[in-house]
């Protein structure tokens, strides 16, 4: 029964091994796919805007920045970290930073605006509009809350939601996502080589006790002494 217990002991630090192996494979995949997107990034050389401060700017302004964040965080949702957004490696290049420069493309469509001619009037819902140029504000729209039957708001969202600002925001949530993953890989490497740090120790642990009871065995079994006592002289 030692023997066996021996036995499966090797068997289980074998398994402990093999996760450890697995974890560092694991990793190293990891570690490319994060070099890749280093490597994609820094050719993109996209970079965000901090004051001498070291505080967050849009266009020179605090308060322009802060309105990104809102937008990516109170409406969007997505929790960015601030040790993500480091002042001394302004490249774009984690998830919180993707997704602050999707914010930026985002928030300055929202708020932009588009000029559309009528070259002749035009009647849309019982309301006529005049031939003439009209400034049409986005007024937080996105591509779907245009009308794309109105005269005005039809032609004005193709200018506002142009295929540059569809584009960039489609690969900087790619960006996005690639970065998280990534920070997943990691993490699941970890918990790979804690399995197999786990392992290691219980088929350890069953060998070391298994050795522990072979003792006591030889000593149980080992026969007893027999002392014989001398008759006392007088």
């Amino acid at each position: 029964m030692t023997k066996r217990f021996k036995i499966l002991g090797a068997l289980i630090g074998v398994v402990g091994i093999a996760f450890l192996g697995l974890a560092g494979f694991t990793a190293l995949q990891v570690k490319a796919g994060s070099d890749s997107l280093q490597a994609f990034s820094s050719a993109q050389n996209v970079q965000l805007t901090y004051n001498e401060d070291g505080v967050l700017v849009d266009r020179g302004e605090v308060a322009g920045a802060e309105a990104i964040l809102s937008l990516v965080e109170d409406d969007w949702g997505y929790n960015i970290k601030a040790s993500e957004l480091d002042p001394a490696d302004p490249l774009v290049n984690t998830a919180s930073e993707y997704m602050y420069q999707m914010g930026l493309i985002a928030h300055h469509t929202l708020t932009g605006s588009a000029e559309v001619v009528l070259t002749e009037d035009v009647e849309y819902n019982g309301e006529t509009f005049p031939a003439g140029t009209y400034t049409v504000n986005a007024d937080g729209k996105y591509w779907a809350d245009f009308d794309r039957l109105h005269p005005l708001e039809g032609a004005a969202r193709a200018q506002i939601w142009n295929p540059t600002a569809h584009g960039l925001i489609g690969e900087l949530g790619v960006g996005s996502v690639t970065a998280s993953t990534l920070q997943l890989g990691y993490g699941v490497a970890g918990l790979i080589a804690g399995l197999g740090v786990v392992f290691i120790l219980i088929g350890s642990g069953v060998a070391w006790a298994a050795s522990g009871d072979k003792k006591k065995a030889v000593l149980k079994e080992a026969p007893a002494i027999e002392t014989i006592d001398e008759p006392v002289k007088a």
